[in-house]
């Protein structure tokens, strides 16, 4: 692909598109990792997950999708090494109780979906992948867990895998730890929930029921975790004994502020967590959403010191879909890292990045703004042809990777990065 067949952005500050891909006609993707010139994408509409060619990332090039079971999202993925992990979990898009996204954002899941059909009806747990041989995933290992599935994962090398999943018996998803010392055998060993969850054993919320209190998932960096938990606020983990996790402070802005609570990217160099909130309706109906910057130099006592500035250069608001932050680039160890460079994805409104260096005073340093895809993966009826910029990964060159729910994978370039 020329620089004059490249699409060219709404927007652009610091940063320009140097690569793109519809990633074989399935263009609608979810999580991204990059190992080794391949970039692996998960699906929302698709199913399963696509591998790229990124060894040329002005001239990416499909190489092939690996369908998961029937019924089953496999939307997000981690990578580390030669081993590749894939989420399994019910597709809550074809469940008959999730009609619209109300049902999926608000109120606990586990009251609304039927569990019966794990097993049958979709495949529930994580999938595990030799890519010493990048172009051609080979599945070595499956750790089915019961319930809804498992729907994020963290794993950055090392003996322990964390999760979200929704087991029965509990309101929403919760932390599990899984032992991954043995890839081909990974099996569960701890749990965490937030108090009130454990429906199975009489717990009671203390929540508004209209709120959505479940485990997006946790990052951990040695012994912290870092927790999002949608509208049940962000938690600091003490994960030094991985059989049995211990919750060491729990805040929620939720309610005054909006809620969706979405990624927790702790910073142990500088005692600094980085908060993402998700926004989930169109035109800012479930309220504005922040990315927060919380003080844990004392884990037990987070403190929010400030919120990254908002997008401003257009009215977002008005613009269709949705307008706030998504994702976050994870600082994992085969990539980019940074604990000033911050990098959040913003769905109409692009990719943001954001220096820290003043935790009290973040600044907005670059951005782009791709253009509104060319069709829509998206199935579901009357929905907007607007960009949607899900996830991101920024590589050890610097070279960012976003994706888009409709759109494919692009291929940034950042300026003095």
């Amino acid at each position: 692909m020329t620089a004059t067949d490249l699409p060219k952005p709404d927007h652009a500050r610091n940063m320009r598109i140097i690569g793109h891909t519809n990633q074989g006609g399935l263009a609608d993707g979810i999580q991204v990792m990059v190992s080794d010139g391949y970039a692996y994408v998960g699906h929302v509409y698709s199913g399963g997950f696509t591998v790229l060619d990124v060894r040329d990332p002005r001239n990416p090039k499909f190489v092939r999708h690996i369908k998961q079971p029937a019924g089953t999202w496999a939307q997000h993925l981690q990578t580390h090494g030669d081993i590749l992990i894939v989420n399994n979990m019910k597709d809550m898009l074809r469940d008959s109780n999730m009609k619209k996204a109300d049902d999926y954002y608000t109120g606990a899941i586990g009251e609304k979906v039927d569990l019966s059909g794990q097993g049958t009806e979709w495949s529930s747990g994580i999938r595990v992948y030799d890519i010493s041989d990048r172009a051609n995933p080979r599945e070595i290992g499956f750790m089915e867990l019961p319930g809804l599935g498992v729907h994020r994962v963290w794993w950055d090398g090392g003996d322990y895998a964390y999760m979200s999943s929704l087991p029965p018996g509990f309101s929403d998803d919760i932390f599990t730890i899984a032992d991954f010392k043995n890839p081909e055998k990974p099996h569960p060993v701890g749990q965490l929930w937030l108090p009130g969850m454990n429906t199975a054993a009489g717990e009671t919320r203390t929540w508004d029921p209209k709120y959505r209190y479940a485990l997006h998932h946790v990052i951990v960096k040695g012994d912290l975790g870092c927790g999002a938990w949608r509208d049940g606020g962000m938690t600091t983990i003490d994960v030094s004994n991985r059989h049995d996790p211990k919750l060491l402070a729990h805040v929620n802005t939720a309610p005054p502020f909006a809620g969706g609570t979405h990624n927790t990217l702790p910073l142990p160099g500088r005692g600094l967590c980085v908060a993402v909130e998700e926004a989930v309706f169109d035109h800012q109906a479930d309220g504005e959403k922040h990315t927060w910057i919380y003080d844990i130099r004392v884990p037990t006592k987070p403190i929010s010191i400030s919120t990254m500035p908002i997008p401003a250069e257009e009215d977002y608001v008005k613009k269709a879909g949705q307008f706030g932050p998504h994702n976050i680039h994870e600082n994992r160890v085969e990539s980019f890292q940074s604990e000033n460079i911050v990098f959040v994805t913003y769905q109409n409104a692009g990719v943001r990045v954001y220096d820290i260096s003043n935790p009290f005073r973040p600044e907005e340093i670059a951005s782009l703004v791709p253009p509104k895809p060319a069709q829509l993966m998206d199935w579901r009826p009357n929905r907007p042809q607007v960009l949607d910029t899900t996830d991101i990964f920024v590589d050890k060159n610097g070279l960012v990777y976003i994706t888009d729910m409709n759109a494919g994978l692009y291929i940034l370039e950042m300026d003095n990065l």
